[in-house]
């Protein structure tokens, strides 16, 4: 494009040189037409003039000419040579995509080479198993023809044995086979009489030993928490301070908390606490909450400690809702009426000796229906006795409202909320108040014996568990030959010290067994006692 321009203005330059020429021509022409007169000089020296700047012109666009020319050539041969190395870039990379391509094409020829053989390979081995099966088929079929012709024989020997027989013994084979069946029938009879005595026998010595592993197991497949009953709730303030607002002007506020709440306040000597006291465990954690709720707000007077108390009766509704969802969670219970959900979350705050009662009712549950699953009851069976071991307990949450015993009164809400018969009854007999008819019945108390009775789940008294070590020291300090007992590891074992020269070694084993035996038929106790009895005989002499 360059050279392009280059001659362009060449081509320009002898246009205008042309042009000036030519101007000088009219220019002289005009004068002598109008009768000026020229000199020598300017008649000479025009024609010259416009011819020396043609040739000067024509000499410059010449040049310029050629300079367009010369670029021209330069701008060609770079635009050949830029051509040339994109020409060989892309004939570099056609190259490496055909090499590339054939590179793939001969991967995939050999690929399907190697498909081929394996399928030729395939198609042999097929070829080899069917001709196998092929003489498999020949061969049975043969041994088949020949079984045949074998069996056809047996059966005509069987037939001329059956006639001899019958020809020899005078009965015919329907006759033999009456005679037979009667013989066989009657020592069946017999054996099966023998044997029923002798299963019956050995039901009545396995069953307790059988039912024992099934409430064990079913025990030792369930843990639950153990709680300490209560009355009393411990709140701590953060000054000795608060206790003068909590009991207010002349005791305005503690009375009003107390008349509002039903929980006695208690403001000791204890530093930094008060003491909440009420029989009933849900309206003691309403007052508790109501109480928190007062000393973080700080304004303590008659009309906040009913707005607090509201407020309190809210949040513990809500807990016990939900601990009473967590449970039916836990037990698989997903139909149970709203008002029975209720009653449950109220047990979240009763104890019953020390036991908390939902927490026992969610394990009596676990252990009613691994019990069911043990004996093989269906899963319809099972889950009703899930239900009625949940349900058993439901009439404490009312026992100190309504009257009569918490069998009757549960049996008295799980009719009225719809529940089943089988669970009805089940609650009602937990406690032998109505004899059971059922298994749900039966599994029922069992699971709620487990759930009380088993070691760790219920508090005992301290004045039952001294009383116990005293007689346990007693029945070993009564036997002869003994010097010293000691009770040790919370009574769990018992250490007997004897006269080494009243009591042999023999005499040592029957002394500890007779304790053992002594103990297990007097007292009741959680686990096991381990009675050891100790015979220490020294020899001494002194050396003068």
């Amino acid at each position: 494009m360059t050279g392009l321009l280059w001659a362009l203005v060449a081509i320009v330059a002898i246009l205008v040189a042309v042009v000036v020429t030519a101007l000088g021509w009219g220019v002289w022409t005009v004068r002598r037409m109008d009768g000026q007169p020229a000199t020598q000089t300017t008649r000479s020296d025009a024609p010259d003039d416009a011819r020396r700047l043609l040739e000067a012109a024509r000499a410059e666009a010449q040049t310029l000419l050629d300079q367009a020319h010369q670029q021209a050539e330069q701008e060609a041969g770079e635009i050949r040579a830029s051509a040339r190395r994109s020409g060989e870039r892309e004939l570099a990379h056609l190259t490496a995509s055909v090499e590339g391509r054939a590179a793939d094409l001969d991967r995939r020829q050999r690929r399907l080479d190697e498909r081929e053989r394996w399928y030729a390979e395939e198609t042999e081995r097929l070829a080899d198993r069917e001709r196998r099966v092929s003489a498999s088929e020949k061969e049975l079929s043969a041994q088949r023809e020949a079984l045949a012709a074998e069996q056809a024989s047996l059966d005509e020997a069987v037939d001329k044995q059956r006639h001899e027989l019958e020809r020899v013994a005078g009965l015919t084979a329907e006759a033999a086979r009456a005679e037979l069946v009667a013989t066989v029938e009657s020592q069946a009879k017999r054996e099966a009489a023998l044997l029923v005595r002798d299963i019956e026998s050995e039901a009545r010595r396995t069953g307790e030993q059988r039912a024992r592993h099934i409430i064990v197991d079913a025990i030792q497949r369930v843990a639950s928490e153990q709680t300490t009953e209560s009355v009393i709730s411990v709140l701590h303030l953060p000054s000795d301070e608060m206790k003068g607002r909590i009991i207010g002007r002349e005791g305005r506020n503690i009375r009003a908390f107390e008349s509002v709440t039903g929980v006695n306040l208690l403001v000791d000597d204890s530093p930094e606490a008060v003491l909440l006291s009420c029989f009933d465990p849900v309206r003691r954690e309403v007052g508790r909450i109501t109480l928190e709720k007062l000393v973080t707000d700080g304004r303590i007077h008659p009309h906040r400690i009913e707005e607090a108390f509201d407020d309190a009766q809210h949040e513990v509704a809500d807990l016990c809702r939900r601990a009473a969802e967590d449970a039916l969670v836990e037990v698989g219970i997903v139909d149970l009426h709203p008002d029975l959900v209720d009653l449950l979350g109220r047990l979240r705050y009763r104890t019953s000796y020390g036991q908390n009662v939902l927490k026992h009712l969610v394990e009596s549950a676990h252990i009613a229906g691994v019990m069911a699953a043990e004996l093989g009851l269906d899963s319809a069976q099972t889950r009703v006795v899930k239900r009625a071991a949940f349900l058993h307990d439901i009439g404490k949450a009312l026992t100190h409202e309504v009257e009569g015993s918490h069998a009757q009164i549960g049996a008295d809400l799980a009719r009225r909320y719809g529940e089943s018969e089988q669970v009805v009854h089940a609650i009602e007999a937990h406690h032998h108040e109505v004899t059971p008819q059922t298994i749900e019945a039966v599994l029922t108390q069992a699971a709620d014996a487990c759930s009380g009775g088993r070691p760790g789940a219920r508090r005992e008294g301290l004045e039952a568990y001294v009383k116990r070590l005293e007689r346990i020291e007693e029945i070993a300090a009564g036997k002869p030959g003994v010097e010293k007992v000691f009770a040790m590891q919370a009574g769990r074992e018992i250490r007997v010290m004897v006269h080494p020269d009243q009591v042999d070694d023999i005499g040592a084993a029957v002394l500890a067994r007779d304790v053992a035996k002594q103990v297990e038929e007097e007292l009741t106790y959680p686990g096991q006692i381990r009675v050891t009895v100790v015979r220490e005989l020294r020899a001494t002499e002194t050396a003068r």
